[in-house]
């Protein structure tokens, strides 16, 4: 198996992985509230736990990886606790609740397909799962640490820590926060006469009548809190412990954060050895935010509607832009960046696609110019799987493939010189673009039909160039080569007398 080192959120540090079951791995995923459509935001976390399921199944591991839907409450803990996302929403488009769910269920699959995003082992919802979180809150009134009031179940953070802090499972442990600290802070909210303490959340809210989506449970008829759903779905997928558990920065506290207590309750383990934690994206060093109008949805980054774009950007540039930066670090977006990945995208496929036309069975790299160039090549392509399984590492993996790229486009130019030698170097050259590009990283080449056309006129433009230059007519040879590249198109022309074309 793999010599992955990933930096442990719990323990805030880096840890090497070690599976609880050799060869395999449980991996749990917070996934999207569909009561609307998702953002350049929720991009960056499903990508990057698909590159970790891919890397992981490439390591060796068979891997269930479990990413829910949170199709039924979700209110905020931060304002009206009342507040069902989903109800509010589907009141607003007048739809049925579940109605309004599948239509942004099917525009979450629909996006995720766009960024070639492996489609997870288990996708429960919440809706589905309604039995087991209210067995999961009986359970942890049972134990003294929720409370009913008024048809609505607390959980008792103050008691919770009293008595789990002692064994080192103190309400706090994943974020660092210190419950005094939060008792002093926490606002006042609305509906917050109900609880014991500011601090407490939410298991189960009584539904007032005019609440769409409402279920029959012990206290009467109500709807499920927005972090009991991962702990029962987590538990029954992957059992009281699991190795992973992933998710966006933003949900380390409260989501994570209360999803150990409930599960520390209910199973006297914290849930999962491992919580890996994606920072967030900025739009121009501004958080998204509706105040900002930057919030900017898949559906308007990929056709470019939106104020803010100056263009549409491609699911893989989009991809690609993500990848470029380690996880755990902040990913600002601009207009620029992303144009400047699209160019770096399609620089490294062309070396890609040039790279799989040389005869790797009968021949090596000789330069007479650097003759340690081959040994700089290996030890560049020895370096990736170093960098990868140093918690993920991306970056460094693209900046290693993009130290090859001279390499091979000078192998094209006849810069550098082929003979018919056998060699691993090329190979393994080969095979680890294929391995990173295409098998981890997920990206894979965007044919367009406007690419196809925009290819067969830039095809008939170079057909008339050659001819020129065979009558010799250098001045509308030139005349269309500089018009191209005024237009971004530049024209190469190639030793055996074809000749390609490249966006610049």
């Amino acid at each position: 198996m793999s010599s992955l080192q990933v930096y442990n959120s719990l323990t805030r540090q880096k840890e090497r992985f070690t599976s609880l079951l050799p060869g395999k791995v449980g991996m749990y995923v917070c996934g999207p509230t569909v009561s609307g459509e998702s953002h350049l935001g929720h991009a960056r976390p499903f990508i990057t736990f698909d590159i970790v399921y891919r890397y992981l199944r490439h390591a060796g591991y068979e891997v269930r990886y479990v990413r829910n839907i949170t199709d039924a409450g979700h209110f905020e803990e931060e304002g009206r606790e009342s507040e069902d996302k989903i109800s509010k929403k589907a009141v607003l488009e007048k739809l049925e609740p579940m109605e309004l769910v599948q239509k942004y269920t099917n525009l979450f699959h629909w996006a995720m397909r766009e960024f070639n995003n492996l489609e997870p082992s288990i996708e429960p919802t919440a809706t589905g799962h309604i039995v087991e979180q209210i067995v999961m809150i009986e359970k942890i009134i049972a134990d003294g640490y929720a409370y009913v009031v008024n048809g609505s179940v607390y959980f008792d953070v103050e008691k919770y820590h009293a008595d789990f802090g002692a064994k080192g499972m103190q309400y706090g442990i994943l974020s660092g926060r210190i419950i005094e600290d939060q008792l002093e802070t926490t606002r006042e909210l609305d509906f917050q006469d109900e609880k014991r303490s500011k601090m407490d959340f939410a298991l189960w809210k009584n539904a007032v009548p005019e609440h769409i989506m409402r279920w029959q449970s012990p206290w009467g008829v109500g709807f499920p809190g927005w972090h009991i759903e991962c702990s029962a779905m987590s538990s029954k997928y992957l059992g009281e412990e699991f190795d992973i558990h992933g998710g966006g920065m933003d949900l380390q506290f409260p989501h994570h954060e209360c999803e150990i207590a409930q599960s520390v309750v209910c199973h006297h383990k914290i849930p999962a050895r491992y919580w890996l934690h994606n920072n967030m994206i900025t739009i121009n060093g501004r958080k998204m935010g509706k105040s900002y109008n930057n919030v900017i949805k898949l559906s308007e980054l990929f056709s470019g509607a939106h104020e803010i774009l100056t263009q549409g950007y491609s699911p893989m540039a989009v991809r690609f832009f993500i990848l470029q930066t380690h996880y755990r670090s902040t990913l600002d977006f601009s207009n620029e960046a992303l144009q400047a990945a699209e160019k770096g995208l399609r620089r490294i496929w062309e070396a890609f696609g040039q790279l799989n036309k040389l005869d790797t069975e009968t021949h090596t790299i000789i330069s007479a110019e650097d003759p340690d160039l081959e040994q700089k090549c290996y030890e560049v392509l020895s370096r990736l799987d170093e960098d990868m399984s140093d918690d993920l590492n991306t970056a460094k993996v693209l900046a290693g493939l993009f130290e090859l790229v001279p390499v091979i486009n000078s192998i094209k130019d006849g810069h550098i010189k082929i003979e018919a030698l056998t060699t691993a170097t090329l190979r393994m050259m080969k095979d680890q673009f294929k391995t990173y590009l295409v098998d981890i990283f997920g990206l894979k080449e965007e044919r367009k039909q406007d690419d196809q056309k925009l290819g067969a006129v830039l095809q008939l433009i170079a057909e008339i160039r050659k001819d020129a230059r065979s009558r010799k007519d250098y001045a509308t040879s030139d005349k269309i080569r500089d018009q191209l590249l005024k237009a971004g198109i530049q024209l190469k022309d190639e030793k055996d007398g074809g000749v390609s074309w490249e966006v610049v």
